[in-house]
């Protein structure tokens, strides 16, 4: 009588079973590796600091204050050296009076020159962190409670339509040359950035002023929003006030083709 493991039905099992053992142990090999690569990939992204804080979100964020503080500086310092050279100027330029006169109305034109007189602030801010919607309303969505880019230069193009002499957005006047851009929920002009509350202030005649504001059709669309979701607007009138000159450069900078 034969032994069992002389049985001819007995031989193939063994290499059966090494064979079905292989592509596991290949399977396990193959996840050590990758688990590996991740780890490899993980630490060089990483380079020594934890990818699981936003500290990268707070470096730039701390360089985007940096260069508004540098800006800030240059704009203090290109506005004392403008009024060293318009002294000069004035002093020895040689100019006759109707000269004069032709390049101050210049001046008064481009923004590059103090304007006082009557004027008004119309004040834009978010709505508050736990603004609802107002009866008949829709909830509100993220964009309905932030104040956007157009939503400012709503309030400057209907000030410049009411005859305005002159337009400062924050600290800053307006030339023909500014952009009012809003990046997130800052403002960016000028090199400078702003968060809410926003002030544009306008010197002019605050009958006609007001009535620009009215008559905006954008405007009108905003006080929508005003109304349902608690966005903020405010109108102050002033008898007196002065806007300050234009202070930094005028330079032109425009596309140029690459060769």
């Amino acid at each position: 009588m034969s032994n069992s493991a002389d049985s001819p039905d007995r031989v193939p099992e063994q290499p059966r079973r090494r064979l079905r053992a292989r592509p596991v142990r290949l399977l396990s090999a193959a996840v050590f590796a990758l688990a590996g690569l991740i780890f490899v990939t993980s630490f060089n992204t990483a380079k020594g600091t934890n990818i699981r804080t936003d500290a990268s979100l707070l470096k730039l964020s701390d360089l985007i204050k940096q260069r508004d503080h540098k800006n800030k500086e240059l704009g203090d310092s290109t506005a004392a050296l403008r009024g060293d050279v318009d002294a000069l100027a004035q002093r020895d330029d040689g100019s006759t009076k109707a000269q004069d006169q032709l390049l101050n109305g210049l001046k008064d034109a481009s923004g590059t020159a103090p304007v006082s007189g009557k004027g008004l602030t119309v004040t834009l801010n978010d709505a508050p962190p736990n603004a609802t919607a107002a009866p008949g309303y829709p909830a509100p969505q993220a964009n309905d409670l932030v104040i956007h880019q157009q939503d400012l230069q709503a309030v400057v193009n209907a000030l410049w339509q009411g005859g305005a002499q002159g337009i400062q957005v924050m600290d800053q006047r307006l030339i023909a040359t500014s952009a009012v851009r809003c990046v997130g929920n800052t403002l960016i002009l000028q090199g400078r950035v702003y968060s809410p509350p926003y002030k544009i202030t306008a010197v002019g005649d605050t009958g006609k002023l007001r009535g620009a504001l009215n008559a905006s059709k954008a405007i009108q669309n905003y006080q929508l929003y005003v109304k349902a979701y608690g966005l903020g607007w405010k109108v102050d009138e002033h008898k007196t006030m002065t806007l300050a000159a234009y202070s930094g450069t005028v330079d032109l900078h425009y596309a140029k083709p690459v060769k």
